[in-house]
This record gives C-alpha cells, sequence and structure tokens, in this order.
C-alpha cells in the first residue's frame, strides 16, 4: 500500500510515517495542500492523510480537488481541529474519514478498513 502524508509539520509527518510503517509498504510526504495534488497524480497513493491547516491551498480545498480529478482516492483527514463544521466541510469535499491528532493510532485502523462515505 502507498500512503501520501501531507502535513506543513515535518516532525508530525515523521511521527504518522513511524505509526503507519508497518502498514504502508510506499510513504510519500509534501508540505502544502498546491503540493498535494501533484504528488497524488505522480504517485497515485492507496490513501491520502491530509491535514486541514496548510499554507497556501487548505486540506479541505485540496481534499476536493484530488477528488474532483480522481473520483477514487481514499483521502483521511488528520486534524488537530474537530469541530463539526470542519468535519461537515471535510465530507462535502470527499474525505473518507476525519481522525483527529491526539488519536493517531486510529489512523492505522482507518488504513486497514474500507471507505466509508460518512465520517464519525
Amino acid at each position: 500500500m502507498t500512503v501520501l502524508i501531507v502535513d506543513d509539520c515535518e516532525p508530525m509527518r515523521r511521527l504518522i510515517k513511524s505509526l503507519i510503517s508497518g502498514v504502508a509498504d510506499a510513504i510519500v510526504e509534501c508540505g502544502s495542500g498546491g503540493a498535494a495534488y501533484a504528488a497524488y497524480e505522480a504517485h497515485r497513493p492507496d490513501w491520502v492523510l491530509m491535514d486541514i491547516q496548510l499554507p497556501g491551498l487548505d486540506g479541505i480545498a485540496a481534499t476536493g480537488q484530488i477528488r474532483a480529478a480522481f473520483p477514487d482516492a481514499r483521502i483521511l483527514i488528520v486534524s488537530t481541529y474537530g469541530d463539526e463544521p470542519l468535519r461537515a466541510a471535510a465530507r462535502t469535499a470527499g474525505a473518507c474519514g476525519y481522525v483527529l491528532k491526539e488519536n493517531l493510532l486510529e489512523v492505522r485502523r482507518r488504513l486497514e478498513a474500507p471507505c466509508k462515505t460518512s465520517n464519525e
């Protein structure tokens, strides 16, 4: 499985990478929403782990762009912010799920589960 991690914080990308290294065969990283589309197009990962607060294009807008061009893309929002309006925006953009960074161990479980259209 190939996973794309999109987060502007390099230590956070490193932490997520260490948590999923046993699940993912290949891990691609980028630090902005603008770079996420190009990285997705180049690598066609099985999963994208997308932060919301990114420089330039935010993670929700980047999710929408990727899903518009690649309807089968599986994108999991991984964010510090858990309020309902952001969760709703993520669903509207096409995210498969939403995990708070305080629950990063949940990311691994989600990668192993099928993509659902609703978020918890």
